[in-house]
């Protein structure tokens, strides 16, 4: 009878795409994996007691005591918004727009008050003039911007003001609150600018 031929051993298929090789290790051996490295790493719960850990970002907004302007604003514009404005008060809001106010005062840049310097250089020249010819008249004054509330009080009530200029901004507002109205009584242009910063600029 015929030799029987010895089967071969199956060879070994690599495994198919996307599936999971099966690991070859016990149970047991994990075990003893998980429990060598159990004690690295403890579980530590925050302490937020005085220097232990930094306390997570809080808004603090309520806890602060704010200084008595701060808290003046506030409350002086809830009033605004909650409460009828009268005609006299609400004009305040109704400002020049931007284009005009540059304009303005690219406009007023040109009557600017003179410096202490410039006045002081202007003085001495009209004082040496004197003492060379004492019949020489000191040059007029060219016009230049006024401020001050008395002092544009009393420009306005003689006449002589040619235009007024009111910031929409003073603190209290019983300061100015009037003299809108005097203006139009005496005829006197005025407009309500944005803010008394930029009219304190000007004014040098």
């Amino acid at each position: 009878m015929p030799a029987k031929s010895k089967a071969k051993p199956a060879a070994k298929k690599a495994p198919a795409k996307g599936s999971k090789e099966k690991s070859h290790v016990k149970s047991g051996e994990k075990k003893v994996a998980k429990r060598l490295f159990s004690n690295l790493i403890h579980p530590r719960p925050r302490d937020f007691s005085i220097g232990q850990a930094v306390h997570p970002g809080r808004n603090l907004t309520r806890f602060v005591k704010w200084p008595k302007y701060v808290k003046r604003q506030r409350q002086k514009r809830v009033l605004l918004r909650r409460f009828k404005v009268p005609p006299a008060v609400n004009q305040f809001n109704r400002t020049l727009d931007n284009v005009t106010k540059k304009e303005l005062f690219k406009f007023c840049g040109k009557y600017k008050p003179e410096s202490k310097k410039q006045r002081k250089v202007r003085l001495q020249a009209d004082a040496a003039n004197k003492v060379k010819d004492k019949k020489v008249q000191p040059k007029q004054r060219k016009p230049e911007l006024k401020c001050g509330l008395n002092r544009v009080t009393r420009l306005v009530e003689t006449k002589r003001a040619k235009l007024v200029l009111i910031a929409n901004d003073v603190d209290p507002l019983d300061i100015i609150i009037w003299l809108p109205a005097l203006c139009k009584k005496l005829e006197v242009p005025y407009c309500i600018v944005k803010n008394k910063a930029a009219l304190g600029r000007l004014c040098g």
